[in-house]
């Protein structure tokens, strides 16, 4: 079962940030990532954008465009299948909305100042004792998680813990 993070911070670069972060360490196995999306809200007119990491349309598309070529040359007609597919995958890719539910994440966005973002991870585990420190030192604030109280506590206490970790090695190599 994955649980899910929003963490809100006080500007969109800091958010993208902490997602190239975790995405960095998805790809050293640190942490198993089922969907990681920055939300923000603009400060020009207060709408809630999302930036997704996944592309499904895109994806959709290659892959309809695939196989449409190679139905495509069963009935001798392979640009046609291909471009037939390639519509139908994108539009299919479109329809998909997997992780975490786009509504939700725009729906909780209205909440954050403009100018603001905010990260949604959903996890599927993680090695907290080195996920943890990684991501304090970017600061935000935990917005909201599904883990139990008790587990979001001992999230939040690790993150001061590494934040004051932090700040005193500053303070001693400064």
């Amino acid at each position: 079962m994955s649980n899910l993070f929003v963490v809100a911070y006080d500007d969109l670069a800091t958010a993208q940030q902490v997602r190239d972060k975790l995405l960095s360490m998805n790809r050293e196995y640190l942490v198993e990532l089922d969907d990681i999306v920055v939300v923000e809200r603009r400060a020009k007119d207060g709408k809630v954008k999302l930036h997704q990491t996944v592309n499904h349309a895109a994806t959709g598309a290659v892959g309809g465009a695939l196989w449409g070529s190679v139905i495509g040359l069963l009935f001798l007609v392979p640009l046609l299948g291909a471009a037939v597919g390639a519509a139908a995958g994108a539009a299919g890719g479109a329809a998909t909305d997997t992780g975490v539910n786009d509504d939700f994440m725009r729906e909780l966005s209205e909440n954050l100042r403009p100018g603001a973002a905010a990260v949604f991870v959903l996890v599927k585990q993680a090695a907290r004792d080195k996920v943890v420190p990684e991501l304090a030192q970017f600061g935000g604030q935990l917005v909201q998680t599904s883990l139990s109280h008790d587990e979001e506590n001992q999230l939040i206490d690790m993150a001061k813990a590494a934040r004051a970790g932090a700040a005193a090695h500053t303070a001693v190599t400064g």
